[in-house]
């Protein structure tokens, strides 16, 4: 085909660059992959504590549909090199007072769990909004979030033929006020406005459409084998064996242009590697604040009302626990939900009563104790200040104090201790994914215009295209996957093209300092 062999470099091995440079090489073209860090999956990370291996980023596994699709457009099955486990039971949710509840995969099941904890009208609630979810989920599944970006809102309308579809997503309501309209019970409200937080934003700002949030994890949570970072060196090793070629410890420090397109990228300690396309799977703050050069700074537009998502305090623990009967999936919620998020987004700075996430990484969805120290993830949501504060003990320590305090009034006791504990704030994240101030999501999905605000694959710099989930269709994993089969299809499209209007091509690649 035309444009085979053309030479393509990925800059970051994060979901979204792993899926681009996969089904690149596996296309026929000449793929190099550049990452600063020692290892690939870029937030899919991992931390050691002796020899433990705990997943440090992302922790939920849902749309297995995503991946499975994509190892078939490049001739592999998914379960030949993922091993997954499907749960039935979502998460374990608790409150002040040891109230508890579960949510499961079926409908029927978690309704009936609902109206044991908070009657039979939230239960009827639940049903109505799984419905809603649904009808949402389904809407923009083909129309936008598979779909390249289309730029404004009409451009989605126009692909929802509906206008009843179109209206049931509430496009202009908050993710808040639409649960109201399901759910009266305060605790309710604040499980599933969480939902939110998938995206690093508000319940109060984030739209209604996130709703669909709660359908793709109704459809199915799984456990990987291995952990989450299994599944980027999984990628990462198919596309390799492929022909992709992976440069780890290799920092980028410009995006190169020439003739008005890409013509490579420099690094560091002064290399430069052509290339006919670059594939920039870094956050988009590293291109419009300049980290990759005037070409790339020119290249993307900083949203007007642009603001950062959540950031976060995490802890990496390989200690004991008792009391609490954890699942895979925990979430322990603080009294004031909305002065909490007032603290993050308005004051920028960390809550005194923070929700706190739990990833006990050796449990299922049952609650079988553990004999002996078990691998854990705590999290609490955190403003993206890393660039401006240094998020000293100082800081830290109020609200790390007020996250395990909440954790033992709703009976779970963890015996870390500092050799067993690994915490890392917006000031590390910043370091670990430059420009970002340690947002993990890209932008807040704030206001009705959010998704249409997020930069499509292609860039106003011929040849740059983007990736990751600060680009289109979004953060999580599934959805960074979309967005480098996306970026992936942009790029052959485009050199296809570019190849079929040249009399000559120039094959075959080079790396000069």
């Amino acid at each position: 085909m035309a444009g085979r062999g053309s030479r393509v470099v990925v800059i970051g091995a994060g979901m979204g660059g792993l899926v681009a440079a996969l089904e690149l090489v596996s296309a026929g073209f000449d793929v190099t992959v550049l990452e600063r860090a020692a290892t690939p999956g870029g937030k899919l990370r991992q931390i050691g504590i002796g020899e433990a291996r705990i997943d440090a980023g992302p922790t939920v596994f849902t749309m297995r549909w995503v991946f499975e699709a994509i190892f078939e457009s490049v001739g592999a099955r998914l379960e030949d090199h993922l091993t997954l486990t499907r749960t039935e039971r979502l998460a374990r949710h608790a409150w002040d007072g040891k109230a508890t509840l579960d949510l499961f995969t079926d409908v029927a099941r978690s309704a009936d769990a609902i109206g044991a904890f908070a009657g039979a009208a939230e239960a009827r609630g639940y049903r109505a909004f799984a419905e809603r979810a649904g009808k949402i989920f389904n809407t923009l599944d083909e129309t936008f979030m598979r779909a390249q970006q289309p730029g404004h809102a009409m451009g989605l309308a126009r692909r929802i033929v509906s206008p009843a579809a179109l209206m049931g997503m509430s496009p202009f309501a908050t993710l808040w006020s639409g649960l109201a309209e399901h759910f009266k019970d305060r605790r309710l409200l604040q499980l599933f406005g969480r939902y939110a937080t998938y995206c690093g934003s508000s319940p109060w700002f984030a739209p209604a459409t996130l709703m669909l949030v709660a359908h793709a994890e109704r459809r199915g949570v799984w456990l990987v084998e291995g952990g989450m970072h299994q599944i980027a060196r999984s990628f990462a090793a198919l596309a390799t064996a492929r022909g992709a070629r992976f440069r780890y410890g290799a920092d980028v420090a410009e995006i190169l242009a020439s003739g008005g397109r890409v013509s490579g990228v420099k690094l560091g300690d002064g290399e430069v590697i052509a290339a006919d396309a670059v594939v920039c799977n870094g956050d988009i703050s590293a291109c419009f604040n300049g980290l990759l050069g005037r070409a790339a700074a020119a290249a993307v537009s900083r949203p007007q009302d642009y603001q950062r998502s959540l950031s976060a305090l995490t802890w990496a623990i390989n200690a004991p626990t008792a009391g609490f009967p954890l699942l895979r999936h925990n979430v322990f919620f603080s009294d004031n939900y909305k002065l909490e998020f007032d603290e993050i987004f308005q004051r920028g700075r960390l809550p005194g009563g923070p929700t706190v996430y739990v990833c006990a990484q050796d449990r299922g969805d049952d609650d079988n104790g553990l004999s002996g120290p078990e691998r854990l993830l705590v999290l609490s949501n955190a403003p993206a200040r890393g660039d401006l504060s240094s998020f000293d003990a100082a800081e830290t320590g109020p609200c790390e104090r007020s996250t395990y305090e909440l954790l033992q009034r709703c009976g779970l006791d963890v015996a870390r201790t500092p050799e067993t504990t690994v915490m890392t704030t917006p000031a590390q994240w910043h370091q670990l994914f430059p420009g970002t101030g340690g947002a993990l999501y890209g932008m807040a999905s704030h206001g009705a215009m959010s998704a249409f605000r997020r930069p499509g694959s292609r860039t106003k710099l011929a040849g740059l295209y983007l990736a990751g989930g600060s680009a289109h269709p979004g953060p999580g994993v599934p959805m960074a996957a979309l967005s480098g089969r996306l970026a992936a299809a942009s790029v052959k499209a485009d050199l296809v093209s570019t190849s079929l209007s040249r009399p000559t091509a120039t094959r075959g690649g080079m790396s000069t300092r």
